[in-house]
């Protein structure tokens, strides 16, 4: 799959998508992770990308024509979804990154200053919000939706028992993950003493999933 990223600032992705399981993802081709700077298609010598709103108004808005000479050059395929981040849009959530996994080309639009030109929207398969909360740009909210939809490519994990068993699996609606568990079986905090729960020290495989299955976090 192919994650397209339309940004004027695209050093900020660097970091996050070179470790882990997105490098990794990357390495074996599971996916492929583009980000292009918004400035490149602007054709004025200072490449400008934004403006003052008509009418009047705080802030600078983001300009519609870099975002279409951008589109124009990088959507491809029938199976291809164009979508922007946009604290008003339809909420981000499990089943909608299940329906992104099988896409081949997801491009994200992400904003800055006080928003897009209204037209911007004309140029978009959906409007994303992450969350009831206010961001200085869709950067982040671009890297929440690369992680959540990579999970779920076959390959990208390396154990898919991890991914049936986690929150939000495929296979339920909603699946609340139990309680878990490592070293050291005895915790000393100051005088109180944090103990691994006994049934999981049992072996007895079908107690523990009974312990599990009742002690799922709500």
């Amino acid at each position: 799959m192919q994650f397209e990223i339309i940004t004027i600032f695209p050093q900020i992705f660097s970091s996050y998508f070179s470790e882990s399981i997105l490098k990794i993802a990357q390495q074996k081709k599971k996916i492929q992770i583009k980000i292009h700077n918004l400035r490149d298609c602007t054709q004025d010598r200072h490449h400008t990308v934004d403006d003052k709103p008509y009418g009047g108004g705080p802030g600078m808005l983001l300009m519609v024509e870099p975002f279409y000479k951008c589109l124009e050059k990088i959507k491809k395929g029938k199976k291809s979804l164009v979508i922007m981040f946009d604290p008003a849009g339809k909420r981000f959530n499990q089943k909608m990154a299940q329906k992104f996994s099988q896409l081949d080309q997801l491009v994200m639009l992400c904003g800055r200053y006080e928003g897009f030109d209204e037209r911007i929207k004309k140029l978009v398969d959906a409007r994303i919000s992450v969350g009831d909360y206010v961001l200085s740009g869709g950067e982040i909210p671009a890297m929440v939706v690369v992680e959540a939809v990579s999970r779920l490519i076959p390959g990208v994990l390396g154990k898919q028992e991890s991914l049936k068993e986690e929150t939000f699996s495929k296979e339920l609606e909603y699946f609340a993950e139990y309680p878990q568990y490592t070293r050291p079986e005895v915790f000393k905090a100051g005088k109180q003493s944090w103990r691994v729960p006994p049934v999981l020290l049992s072996g007895d495989h079908q107690k523990i999933t009974e312990w599990r299955r009742k002690n799922r976090k709500k």
